[in-house]
């Protein structure tokens, strides 16, 4: 398997793309699923995760082609003639679950694996189950497997029992088919979200709300195949916030949406950053690499995101003083603490909250990812550690991350990847 060598201490200069965001490409990429014609999709990330979806499209009739050097994918789901996602497809992919509302919606049936992904702590998939139903589906879990039936689903009101993304985007997807007006009520307000309204409503949908925890559907008897691109992916401009905060530098993050990282702007600023934002969306940041402590809490957009947390503790360890960390929406989200110790970094773990004490230095170190920001943390420490870092296992960073290792050796960090590397057991 890849992994990355990394040789720190040089502060990052220059410019850098955000792609589009893959939270928001996958939830796009379903909503293909809804319509009888073909669709456009722009600003599509070339992650696995994305291939993943695409394959699993292959199996079920969907073609599927990139175009040209833009990231566009072009899908024809005219026809579908297996709606069903095989556990062997899906079983590395959370978003998997996305296809099982259009699937439902469209062709009145369903067969989909409970979802895998990053080992973070226990996702249910319960709210998604409970809005179907809702909506009138016949839903139950026979062998590891989702299955799911309708005539026609039916619009209703439906309270989540707490924000969850992909819940709010299967059931409003699903929605946009069902006879009547549909009411979403704490929903998920995540930009990604909005993303996916905003796909919707240009494929004929009447999608209102979207971005608040208020979402109103007034279902419609068929769909248009989409034309939309992407937006920036807020995560990727986080990153590199994180990337420079740590590292040092000078650097002008291009095409991201500043109005979607505002809770991260703000802790990278007090942490003594400079953050510039130009009205072209550039973020303009300089950091002289002596950063002072913060505390973070996650929470629901618009709060501090929970895939940002990683990062900034890579930041933190290098702070002055003592920072607190305090996760609250995954249980199991802090695996990168034990190898951010190895890299030198002062970390203790007490329940939900990590208390971080900045250190003057790390060094290098091998180092194993276990997830995907979690690789992206391990990363970052070694941007700023003494000598060199090997980054094992980065098939978890290539889930979210386009050619990371290109766009920071573009700003003059020295990381190169090692293909096949065998691992001593």
């Amino acid at each position: 398997m890849d992994a990355l060598l990394i040789k720190g201490g040089r502060p990052l200069q220059g410019d850098v793309v955000v792609s589009g965001a893959k939270n928001a490409a996958l939830p796009v990429l379903c909503a293909c699923l809804l319509s009888g014609e073909r669709g456009v999709v722009q600003r599509v990330p070339r992650l696995s995760d994305v291939e993943t979806l695409l394959r699993l499209f292959e199996h079920m009739g969907v073609s599927s082609e990139w175009r040209g050097e833009e990231e566009e994918v072009l899908v024809d789901a005219r026809t579908i003639r297996v709606p069903e996602a095989p556990y062997e497809l899906v079983k590395t992919m959370r978003a998997s679950v996305l296809v099982l509302g259009p699937l439902v919606a469209r062709m009145g049936r369903a067969r989909v694996s409970l979802p895998g992904g990053c080992a973070i702590g226990a996702r249910p998939i319960d709210q998604h189950l409970k809005g179907l139903r809702a909506l009138g589906a016949e839903v139950h879990v026979e062998h590891g497997y989702v299955v799911a039936r309708a005539r026609r689903l039916v619009g209703t009101r439906f309270v989540f029992d707490l924000p969850t993304v992909t819940g709010t985007e299967n059931v409003m997807m699903a929605a946009t088919l069902a006879r009547g007006t549909t009411v979403l009520e704490n929903a998920a307000c995540e930009p990604e979200v909005e993303d996916l309204a905003a796909a919707l409503n240009g494929m004929g949908a009447r999608v209102s709300g979207a971005g608040t925890p208020r979402i109103e559907i007034e279902g419609v008897d068929e769909l248009h195949g989409p034309d939309h691109s992407i937006i920036a992916d807020r995560v990727e401009a986080g990153t590199f916030l994180a990337a420079v905060a740590v590292a040092g530098g000078d650097v002008r993050i291009r095409g991201a949406v500043p109005g979607h990282l505002q809770p991260v702007i703000q802790k990278v600023r007090e942490t003594g950053v400079r953050v510039e934002a130009a009205h072209d969306g550039t973020l303009h940041v300089h950091s002289t690499g002596e950063l002072r402590s913060a505390d973070i809490t996650t929470a629901p957009h618009p709060g501090f995101p929970t895939d940002m947390q990683a990062q900034m503790m890579a930041a933190l360890t290098v702070a002055t003083g003592t920072s607190r960390v305090t996760e609250t929406i995954f249980e199991n989200r802090y695996m990168h603490v034990q190898e951010l110790v190895r890299l030198g970094a002062d970390i203790s773990v007490d329940g939900a909250t990590a208390v971080v004490r900045g250190v003057k230095r790390l060094t290098g170190a091998p180092v194993m990812a276990t997830d995907l920001r979690a690789s992206a943390s391990l990363v970052l420490a070694a941007l700023r550690a003494d000598g060199e870092t090997l980054v094992q296992r980065i098939y978890h960073l290539d889930r979210g991350y386009h050619a990371l290792e290109r766009k920071l050796c573009g700003l003059g960090a020295r990381v190169e990847r090692l293909r096949e590397l065998r691992l001593a057991a």
